[in-house]
């Protein structure tokens, strides 16, 4: 989906004219956001989803992306390197994935064990083995929709 479908359909249980006015924006710019933009024969302009995007290019940073995860009660999973799903055989990928959550009821277990409570020190260390556990299964699923694990002759992996 483009960047002023998602919006398109984002504004419109509320309306172009609402939405407009709680942003304190012309309603001809929300509309202009919802149209196709970039190319000469289109109307539309650059979005605030189209700079987001052009900003994490840039930069390679995509701490603006995670905080606005954040601010919608989710959390970023980015995907894996598209070349990792030739170099990790699968016995290594579910490994990978059976380790990482391992290490996850680590911090849990040790968390608990210390004084049956677990504090922000010790919630942030859980965050960060969930994320990297989430990181790993998404890369297993990425590289199985891709066909690497198939049964093809001569793959008996």
């Amino acid at each position: 989906m483009n960047s002023y479908e998602v919006l398109k359909k984002s504004v419109s249980d509320l309306g172009v004219k609402s939405v407009a006015a709680d942003l304190g924006l012309s309603t001809s710019l929300i509309y202009k956001w919802c149209q196709p933009s970039g190319t000469e024969d289109a109307s539309g302009a650059d979005n605030p989803l189209d700079r987001l995007a052009k900003m994490v290019e840039l930069t390679g940073d995509t701490g603006p992306v995670e905080w606005l995860c954040q601010k919608a009660d989710g959390y970023f999973v980015a995907n894996s390197p598209i070349d990792e799903c030739e170099a990790v055989p699968l016995l290594h990928m579910t490994r990978r994935i059976v380790r990482e959550f391992s290490e996850l009821l680590d911090v849990l277990t040790e968390s608990i064990e210390n004084d049956g409570v677990i504090d922000l020190k010790e919630a942030d260390k859980i965050r960060m083995e969930w994320e990297q556990l989430k990181s790993s299964a998404e890369s297993f699923v990425t590289c199985c929709e891709k066909g690497t694990y198939a049964r093809l002759e001569g793959n008996h992996e």
